[in-house]
């Protein structure tokens, strides 16, 4: 009796919350709502329903439709806060505090412009600084809550936050720093929306429409993927992902501390790493093993920060050293990059405890050799060896497909974009490339398409920015005769040409051992003066580094001219020697090239190796030598002269 009567008042709830009108989720306390465009406001609520909403002293009404669903539109505002905005509907009514008009920024991308000022991703450099002195109660931000869709009309979820030292931690920090610049040098309230998810491709990020504009090269890449096996699978394994989930979180090996320094592993059995478990003692088994690795560090590099990299993970991991959790990463796609903060490595014998989930299939470290080490600034620890397992769960009979965003174009547009695209913005902030980088030539036709398709969604061609790809990895020894980052770089360049866009250039600021380079502060910098110069009426703001405009030859040598100098270029080298430029003859073959300055614009470059010059490349390589910069500090785009084939281009 008494269990009939708690599942009859939870239907009554359930049945009581149908029946309420509510917002859509975009729409909270601390939102800040576009100033100088319509305001769309809209939500849900009973078919029929008769629902009156006030934004200040205006005052609307709408009946819902078939679907339950409503909205109203209301006439642009000026700047401003403590703006009224209520709800009414028949059976419950919604009133919402501290809102404010100002301009909101959408923040899309992959893993950079996830990365928190202290938390996803790592953390900024001097971030403990930096959380303290962010008391910018105009500064908010919407974090939207990854998920993928095959359809368009789903809600987002995620929440406005006030920008505190309490929550900037949380802020995407390219988002965050592009936010202050923007406040700090007009005073207007800003909004930012954080929509980004690490490891992306670029089409997962466009609406299903781009299929019919692009069919080429959207048949060329998913034609083993249907989208309609994508909904199924998705429909069915929600009540196994749950219970898959409840496992893992309840294993006992958390709750014995399996992961302490001190925990005796004595018993364990070992397996070599990196490698699928599928292929040991392991073949058919899902469900949790936790791995375990001693590894010695010098006594120069005990208490250093540190990079660890544990390339793929099959499927989600949790990792600790010496007991202090350092990162969690879920998805079998996905490059684990974790910060190591100071103090966590010492002297001697060091442990790192790894906590694998695996749904289906093979699981565990499935990356490279070379991908598994830790890196400080005193050198690289390989972490290639004999580890340690032990199995804490099996899971064999929750199997469920996971549908990765990569896996189908448009599942990251439909639920983390298409339900914004009522909601007015400024514009549009962009950090993404990485993962297409080995199709850059195809890049050229996806990114114009990208912003052609969500303008075309929002129904205005609102400003668009982007950050080139930062520098990482090794410096070149000899000259690339390919470089899929390099082509990447210029299809971000020639995307210059679509109007209301701009680019900021960070090969300068990026970091040979992190793919998500702790700079984020001159990035942010970067991509606002653009915004000052463009959209903020500042134009006397350099907002572009030097870029290139023409060649020519002389004798052995060739004269680049350069647009966007500023008051001149200059070499931030004492000695005056411009790095990073290669030139090459008719054979096609580069090599590296001295240069100098000639005059405020040009550089002249050459090598007594090649009598008859024929096209010069700049900073063409993943992690090139930078020191060309204008007066304002701003570096050089990378370029090359030639239009011969790139590797990229099939």
């Amino acid at each position: 009796m008494k269990k009939t009567a708690i599942l009859l008042m939870a239907f009554l709830l359930t049945l009581s919350l149908c029946s309420q009108v509510r917002l859509a989720n975009i729409f909270s306390d601390n939102m800040v709502l576009q100033a100088h465009r319509p305001i769309k406001i809209w939500g849900y609520a009973p078919v029929g329903e008769k629902v009156k909403v006030v934004v200040d002293e205006q005052i609307k009404t709408v009946v819902s439709d078939e679907m339950g669903k409503w909205q109203l539109v209301f006439p642009p505002m000026d700047y401003g806060k403590g703006v009224k905005v209520k709800v009414v509907g028949e059976q419950n009514e919604i009133e919402l505090v501290d809102v404010l008009i100002g301009d909101v920024w959408l923040c899309s991308g992959q893993s950079n412009m996830a990365m928190t000022v202290n938390g996803e991703g790592g953390q900024v450099y001097n971030y403990k600084v930096e959380e303290s002195n962010a008391a910018y109660p105009e500064i908010r931000s919407f974090k939207v809550t990854p998920s993928v869709s095959v359809k368009s009309g789903v809600d987002v979820d995620g929440r406005w936050e006030v920008c505190s030292p309490e929550t900037v931690s949380n802020f995407s920090a390219v988002a965050y720093f592009f936010a202050r610049e923007v406040h700090q040098k007009r005073g207007v309230p800003i909004g930012i929306i954080n929509s980004s998810w690490g490891g992306t491709d670029i089409e997962t990020w466009m609406s299903m429409d781009s299929f019919q504009l692009l069919p080429d090269l959207f048949k060329s890449k998913y034609n083993n993927a249907k989208v309609e096996d994508i909904r199924i699978i998705l429909e069915n394994n929600e009540e196994k992902r749950k219970a898959f989930e409840s496992v893992v979180e309840n294993d006992i090996g958390e709750k014995e501390k399996w992961y302490a320094p001190e925990f005796n592993s004595e018993s364990w059995e070992f397996m070599s790493q990196p490698q699928e478990w599928g292929s040991t003692t392991l073949a058919s088994f899902d469900g949790v093993v936790w791995f375990r690795y001693q590894f010695m560090v010098l006594e120069e590099d005990a208490n250093q920060a540190g990079v660890l990299s544990l390339g793929k993970v099959d499927d989600n991991d949790v990792t600790w050293i010496n007991g202090i959790r350092i990162g969690e990463t879920k998805g079998a796609g996905v490059d684990r990059y974790y910060q190591i903060p100071q103090g966590v490595l010492k002297k001697g014998a060091n442990v790192i405890v790894i906590k694998v989930a695996d749904v289906i299939r093979a699981g565990g470290l499935t990356g490279k050799e070379e991908d598994l080490y830790i890196e400080t600034t005193g050198g690289k620890y390989s972490l290639v060896g004999e580890w340690q397992y032990k199995i804490s769960a099996e899971t064999k009979d929750l199997h469920y497909e996971d549908v990765t965003p990569n896996l189908y174009y448009g599942l990251l547009y439909n639920a983390m974009i298409d339900p914004l695209k009522d909601f007015a913005i400024k514009g549009v902030i962009w950090y993404q490339g990485e993962n297409n980088a080995g199709q850059a030539y195809n890049y050229r036709t996806l990114f114009p398409a990208l912003i052609g398709d969500w303008r075309s969604k929002w129904g205005y061609d609102f400003p668009f920015y982007w950050v080139q790809l930062a520098g990482y990895m090794g410096k070149a020894e000899i000259p690339p005769a390919a470089d899929s980052w390099a082509e990447l770089r210029e299809a971000q360049t020639r995307t210059l040409s679509v109007k209301n866009t701009g680019q900021a250039i960070a090969t300068d600021i990026g970091d040979a051992n992190d793919i998500h380079p702790r700079n984020k502060q001159d990035v942010g910098k970067r991509l606002a003066c653009i915004a000052l110069h463009k959209d903020y009426g500042m134009t006397d703001i350099i907002y572009s580094g030097p870029t290139y405009k023409s060649m020519t030859l002389q004798n052995n040598r060739i004269i680049i001219t350069f647009d966007n100098i500023a008051s001149g270029l200059k070499v931030m080298n004492k000695y005056g020697y411009i790095e990073g430029f290669t030139i090459a003859g008719a054979d096609q073959n580069f090599i590296w090239a001295k240069a100098y300055l000639e005059g405020k614009d040009k550089v002249v470059v050459y090598s007594d190796k090649i009598k008859t010059p024929v096209a010069v490349r700049y900073c063409w390589s993943i992690n090139p030598d930078v020191n060309l910069f204008n007066s304002a500090d701003l570096p050089a785009a990378p370029f090359r002269t030639d239009n011969w084939k790139i590797s990229t281009e099939y």
